[in-house]
């Protein structure tokens, strides 16, 4: 009987990988957040969680069931992953409707209208707290003080944006900020940002597990101390320094946990450093004389769209070819 050779598409090699272990990975990796964010804020820090994720899981099945007539993809843990980043980005004392909106938004706009898990060119996550933030201002930057005196709830990156506007003296300004507090979760903020620390243990297990590389992460961070860096030296009375921008707002979650993203990120480690450079300036930049006082957010979406371009024009060597 004559044989048959089939040549398929690359890649060949299997590396033993599932998406499965790897959202799960995800997941696990943001428990310490999730376990500090309730020991700030308290259980309504479970109950948004809890929304956000089953939400997120009833949405991608319906939409998948009846809308897209497909196999459903909920078992795969990229909807939880949503829901908990979503919910990382908004605020303790939001309304509960306002989760299922987003959630909605960052499904049915951001994943499955393009088909579904590795086709999105954004980050689901982000496109719902974008919506929700530009759509409902008030009940996104509406944040809970974590104790009487703790800047009236304002986040540190909008108490300095103020405290500047108003012409407030530096010394005056650095007197009311704890770095302690920065890096334990003593600050008012989104959920996901509040506890520098227990982020970076999420890195360590992430980069552990080999979920993903040092590049975006250590080149968003490393971009915006950089920039940050140049800024306080020319004029310190007006910039803040580089360490409190890398443990304030949503720098330390987006560059680990939403930069990092397979679908919204360049596939070569070059383009990935240029990526992660672009996030961390453009974060800067719209930190620094941008309307909003964070920037993480707005930078990865914008940076998502480049991807493809990285992807293109950042090609690693054809084997074989000389140098």
């Amino acid at each position: 009987m004559e044989k048959k050779l089939f040549v398929s598409p690359s890649p060949h090699v299997h590396g033993g990988d599932s998406t499965t272990r790897l959202m799960r990975d995800v997941v696990i990796a943001l428990l310490p957040a999730l376990a500090v964010s309730v020991w700030v804020f308290g259980l309504q820090t479970l109950v948004i969680s809890a929304v956000a994720v089953a939400s997120c899981v009833l949405f991608e099945y319906l939409i998948q069931r009846w809308l897209l007539k497909g196999a459903s993809t909920i078992g795969n843990f990229s909807a939880i992953v949503t829901g908990l980043l979503l919910a990382f980005n908004l605020p303790v004392n939001i309304p509960v409707w306002l989760v299922i909106l987003g959630s909605l938004v960052a499904i049915a706009v951001g994943k499955m209208t393009f088909g579904g898990l590795g086709k999105n060119p954004f980050n689901p996550a982000l496109v719902g707290r974008v919506f929700l933030l530009i759509s409902f201002p008030v009940q996104m930057t509406s944040f809970t003080a974590v104790r009487p005196d703790a800047m009236s709830g304002a986040t540190p990156l909008a108490f300095v944006k103020e405290a500047l506007k108003n012409g407030e003296k530096m010394e005056n300004i650095l007197a009311q900020i704890n770095y302690t507090d920065l890096l334990t979760g003593f600050k008012a903020g989104s959920l996901g940002e509040v506890a520098a620390l227990a982020l970076l243990a999420g890195f360590v297990y992430l980069l552990v597990r080999k979920v993903i590389s040092w590049h975006i992460p250590v080149t968003v961070l490393g971009s915006m101390a950089v920039l940050s860096a140049v800024l306080w030296g020319v004029d310190s009375q007006h910039y803040m320094s580089p360490l409190f921008h890398l443990l304030t707002g949503g720098a330390l979650l987006g560059a680990i946990f939403m930069a990092t993203d397979y679908v919204t990120s360049p596939m070569t480690h070059r383009g990935m450093l240029i990526y992660g450079c672009g996030i961390g300036v453009l974060t800067i930049l719209i930190r620094t004389w941008g309307a909003y006082p964070e920037g993480m957010s707005f930078a990865i979406l914008i940076m998502n769209s480049v991807v493809p371009l990285l992807n293109k024009y950042v090609k690693p060597r054809r084997f074989g070819v000389k140098k």
